[in-house]
């Protein structure tokens, strides 16, 4: 709960002392980021601000819209990047990094992070967002908010829900049908408020199933608040706001950016007309004075930030969340000396963080081609070539000749590409997942003159490679932050070795992609027919081999995984089973290796994934050394959604436990029962089929009887006795009426649904 100190316990009593329309005031903002505040009862104003890998405060001299002149800030690694970390510590550290920045520019709440899911590689904002996999989104959301708030400050975890493009953001209609909300695009959320409960939660610009997600009462209270606990307020993203008092009735307490008396007036105007009970303001009125008294009480206005000590943790985190996609021959790490051709427009210009409303302004900034200088050693000699123009996307014929003969009289050639910013952003999405043509050509010329080439990718969403046999080594730097060209030259000439993992499934091309054939939907109704097969579970199911799997990476050094174990084989779905494993070091360096738990339902009356997360660890072992991975799996680990019954059920029966590199490279299993407690009566009526019937040991006792004594089912040879049970399996219970030859009336098949569906009952009691 929300620790209120004594001066804040009376928040009852200040809000009965309080107008109606101060009540309704404290309900939108005073200007793009304080919230309001009222002098005359001591109620202070506090400041938001946008994150959320780096803090965004906006000068006083700044435009209205808040994108640009904000103060210097440590620029992390985006989202994208930091979640193919896998590590839960490293981003619970950047958190804290960034509650201190906050604390010492006196910001209450910083808006972040964000927990949408990677429905397509194509949405413009998906830098911003951890995985397609909702637990590792999750995992890596909720310990984002624990480091953050451990420092006094809020988070805002965003923005919910199912919002997954930019097209048409403010308008469309997201139309996903429930299991697929539960287990997919709201389980990030899930995780995320009940391991860290964020001070705020930010609500979405589109539609959910008809709905603005600004005014769904059952996203914003049925499920956030009171089935989940949410005990925050809940924050309207900039200018989402549809009809304010219709918003505030569903749960969302504060409107922003100030809407200059407007949303004010019509609450006032909907308490007054009895279109709104006016003990739901003073409901949402409490929970947002529970969080600015919240925010006053933790300032720490003695906070000094370390702006060299952040630098390096920005540093350590690039390094982490960096990707070794590909290492032929052993390319990398490079040898310290000799003659090294440094290539690309991005080695001088370095695509280091999105674009949008995250868009921090460094406290400095790297110069990739510098830092490469500084690793390679005393002994060897750096050149560099342009190759391509940045802004631009047909090739220019002498940049190209410059570096291909700057390549071809060196040792190796590293290579700097990816996407600009032109390409991907907040406010629009990607309409291909191609890089520039310029990029592309230069790679593989590059490639035909020099086979000792290394490309490094900065980018914030999956490209397609159909250069990839032209380069022996590719890392995946993501949008790496600030301090991504020191990290990048610590993984190309081994002063760290490659840990990260991908948090998404690279595909071959576009059309693999399952939400290929209804991105971004027709114009506003987005259609989410691909349900619950999202990223790796789809590529999984359909047996389709991507470019890069999700979860993998590659090191410099090698694992070994034994000794997988389970504390019982067979478990109730109401206790938790714990799994250990040894993983050892290999190789001849020291590395990090993250161990992925999946499960796998074997047999299920319910369409599933192939396989689904349910647990991670990232170990840092010494060369030789040993450690042995421990997890713990509770029911959820096990379940699905039933629509029916509108909560999680586990069916009994044996389950999986897949222990791999990737979700496409399983290493060890081991396979359990889990025992359903979910007591699941049948109510059975005319249209009810006999294999329904049969699922209980009453109606598969009357099923038998029929079928032997069907007036054509004896003597029947075997292949026609099977066709005869083939052909009934399915038939509902009215269907009795036409092939029982008159044994069946309309008065005996209500005698027969009484009687199944008393013995049903009978057994569920005992």
């Amino acid at each position: 709960m929300l620790q209120l100190t004594a001066q804040v316990r009376d928040i009852k009593a200040l809000i009965a002392q309080m107008t109606l329309e101060e009540k309704a005031s404290m309900c939108s903002g005073s200007d793009t980021w304080h919230t309001r505040g009222i002098e005359r009862l001591g109620i202070p104003s506090v400041m938001v601000t946008d994150g959320p890998h780096g803090l965004r405060k906006q000068r006083a001299s700044a435009d209205h819209l808040g994108l640009f002149d904000s103060v210097p800030a440590t620029c992390f690694p985006s989202a994208a990047g930091v979640a193919s970390s896998w590590n839960r510590e490293l981003i619970r550290r950047m958190g804290e990094a960034l509650g201190r920045e906050c604390q010492a520019e006196e910001v209450a709440v910083l808006l972040g992070p964000g927990a949408n899911i990677k429905r397509s590689p194509l949405c413009g904002r998906n830098f911003e967002y951890f995985s397609e996999d909702p637990y590792l989104s999750g995992e890596m959301a909720a310990h984002h908010i624990l480091g953050v708030q451990s420092q006094g400050v809020g988070s805002s975890l965003k923005h919910f829900a199912a919002n997954n493009q930019e097209h048409r953001r403010m308008t469309s209609d997201s139309i996903v049908d429930e299991r697929t909300l539960r287990e997919i695009y709201l389980a990030s959320f899930e995780g995320a408020v009940k391991k860290a409960q964020p001070w705020t939660v930010m609500c979405a610009y589109n539609k959910v199933n008809g709905e603005f997600a600004s005014e769904n009462k059952e996203l914003l209270t049925d499920i956030l608040k009171e089935e989940w606990g949410h005990e925050g307020f809940v924050v309207s993203d900039w200018g989402a706001v549809n009809e304010r008092a219709k918003g505030l009735a569903a749960g969302l307490e504060l409107e922003m950016p100030a809407s200059h008396g407007e949303g004010q007036q019509q609450i006032v105007e909907a308490v007054r007309g009895g279109e709104l009970d006016e003990a739901k303001l003073d409901e949402a009125v409490e929970r947002l004075l529970n969080i600015v008294f919240r925010a006053v009480e933790e300032r720490r206005p003695d906070t000094v930030v370390d702006p060299e000590e952040h630098h390096r943790l920005a540093r350590e985190i690039a390094r982490e969340s960096m990707v070794l996609l590909k290492n032929e021959d052993d390319i990398l790490p490079l040898a310290k000396g000799g003659k090294i051709a440094v290539i690309g427009a991005m080695a001088k210009e370095p695509r280091y963080q999105g674009s949008g409303s995250s868009q921090i302004r460094p406290t400095r900034l790297e110069d990739i081609s510098e830092e490469l200088a500084k690793s390679a050693g005393d002994t060897a000699t750096l050149l560099y070539a342009k190759g391509y123009e940045l802004n631009a996307e047909e090739p220019k014929e002498e940049l190209m000749a410059e570096a291909i003969q700057l390549a071809k009289a060196s040792d190796v050639a590293v290579l700097l590409a990816g996407l600009p910013s032109r390409y991907e952003s907040e406010g629009f999405d990607r309409k291909h997942l191609r890089m520039p043509a310029n990029q592309a050509a230069l790679i593989e010329a590059i490639g035909k003159e020099q086979p000792n080439l290394v490309v490094v990718l900065s980018n914030g969403a999956p490209i397609e490679m159909p250069w990839l046999d032209s380069a022996k080594g590719v890392l995946e730097a993501y949008l790496g932050g600030q301090a991504l060209g020191g990290a990048i030259a610590d993984l190309l000439f081994g002063d760290a070795n490659p840990s990260g993992r991908l948090a998404e499934t690279f595909p071959v091309q576009l059309s693999d992609n399952p939400s290929y054939l209804f991105f971004p939907g027709e114009g506003d109704k987005v259609e989410y027919r691909e349900g619950i097969f999202v990223g790796y579970r789809y590529y999984d199911k359909k047996n389709i081999k991507p470019l890069f799997p999700f979860g993998h990476g590659l090191s410099y050094t090698d694992f070994a995984y034994s000794e997988l174990a389970v504390d019982k084989e067979t478990m109730m779905d109401n206790e938790t089973m714990h799994i250990s494993v040894k993983v050892t070091n290999t190789g001849q360096r020291a590395g990090m290796e993250v161990v992925q738990l999946y499960v796998r339902d074997k047999e299920s009356t319910v369409i599933r994934p192939d396989k689904e997360l349910k647990g991670f660890d990232k170990v840092k072992l010494e060369p030789g050394e040993s450690k042995v991975v421990t997890f713990e799996l509770d029911k959820r680990s096990f379940a699905y959604y039933d629509e029916q019954l509108r909560e999680w059920i586990v069916e009994t029966g044996e389950f999986e436990l897949l222990i791999g590199r990737s979700s496409q490279d399983i290493l060890l299993s081991e396979t359990v029962t889990v025992q359903s407690t979910t007591a699941r009566r049948m109510v059975y009526h005319r249209n009810s089929t006999l294999s329904e019937i049969s699922q209980s040991p009453s109606g598969q006792k009357f099923v038998n009887q029929l079928i032997a004594n069907l007036p054509f089912s004896a003597g029947l040879a075997d292949e026609h006795a099977a066709m005869l049970r083939a052909f009934m399996e399915h038939m509902p219970l009215r269907g009795l009426l036409s092939f029982s030859g008159g044994k069946f009336t309309e008065a005996g098949l209500q005698a027969i649904l009484t009687q199944l569906n008393a013995q049903d009952q009978e057994g569920q009691e005992r």
